[in-house]
């Protein structure tokens, strides 16, 4: 029987398991992927918005020579941060169900040769994070073997012609690398304008290159359907056929809800936030808490590393006056 399991080893998942251990409980983290998955598929030659410190978890110091981390640094730091902690991380293993079962929880997984293993666990902790689960256009042609909802790097897509959909800091940057390795780049947006979240040092490098022609912006703009040469486009009111070999879809990603409307977990319609105590991280069902990005429902913006992390301490808080009970 384990104490605690968490789903996820994300940056939130491995804090909340630093501060479980604080407190005398050592967790089981089962993770789908790799270690910090969502970091790992970060574009190859991604910075990041925060500074290191904001980073931190496990009382590690997050060491750089930049002002901003990359996502290499990232990665070494959080194998450094589990490696440091002696964290019990099972990867490559993705938990497929949840339930209830008397007073503790059974959690049913499968490893990447099908191997499936059954576990049971008084707690468990949800922070599967949402970056696997990239938001959908629902147009003809999305599932076309050219067209990516997650951007990696340019050299693939030297000389092609690259259409990328968003208009926020993972299409921004992904727009200058694209034009940089020689791509024939063209952004659709369908504001009329760029998000106001994109980073300060970013924006003025894209307008410049929008303004000198070597990147083609849509502003007010919607991807219509897609074909194998041709992209067609609405711009402004106006239907357009666009010459094209690859499609990215920046659009942003959602949770994945699943287990917690499994264990009966309440998810705020308007919101999609789950019911949970904010003291806490603990849901209406008593023994599942959340912790990370699944907790922000819709807007996903509001719950990042710097902020998430803190949900450990929470959780730990919690758990350790429920044991003295």
């Amino acid at each position: 029987m384990e104490e605690v399991i968490i789903v996820g080893a994300g940056p939130c998942g491995l804090a909340a398991a630093i501060e479980l251990k604080k407190v005398g409980v050592n967790p089981l983290l089962i993770e789908k992927g790799a270690l910090v998955n969502s970091i790992y598929r970060y574009p190859t030659y991604m910075i990041f918005h925060s500074t290191p410190e904001l980073l931190e978890i496990g009382e590690i110091p997050f060491t750089t020579a930049n002002e901003k981390p990359t996502r290499q640094e990232a990665l070494a730091y959080y194998r450094l941060v589990a490696q440091r902690h002696q964290l019990r991380i099972n990867s490559y293993e993705e938990v497929v169900e949840i339930r209830p079962h008397g007073s503790h929880f059974q959690v049913r997984s499968k490893d990447r040769f099908g191997k499936e293993r059954e576990y049971e666990t008084v707690r468990v902790i949800i922070a599967t994070g949402y970056f696997d689960h990239p938001n959908r256009l629902h147009i003809p042609g999305e599932e076309m073997p050219k067209v990516f909802s997650f951007y990696q790097e340019a050299h693939p897509f030297t000389g092609q012609k690259v259409a990328i959909v968003g208009g926020n800091n993972s299409a921004v940057d992904a727009a200058l690398d694209l034009e940089r390795a020689g791509a024939e780049v063209t952004v659709i947006n369908r504001r009329p304008e760029l998000s106001p979240y994109v980073k300060a040092w970013t924006r003025p490098v894209f307008e410049s290159m929008v303004n000198k022609g070597r990147i083609r912006m849509l502003y007010s703009s919607r991807l219509l359907r897609i074909e194998e040469r041709h992209i067609v486009v609405d711009v402004a009111g106006e239907v357009q056929t666009l010459e094209n070999d690859f499609v990215f879809t920046l659009i942003g990603y959602r949770p994945d809800r699943t287990f917690l409307h499994a264990l009966g977990v309440t998810v705020e319609e308007e919101t999609g936030i789950p019911c949970h105590d904010p003291e806490t991280m603990q849901t209406n069902v008593p023994g599942v808490y959340i912790a990370g990005v699944i907790a922000a429902g819709h807007h996903a913006n509001a719950i990042f590393i710097e902020n998430g992390r803190f949900h450990g301490r929470l959780i730990a808080a919690h758990v350790a006056k429920s044991r003295a009970h």
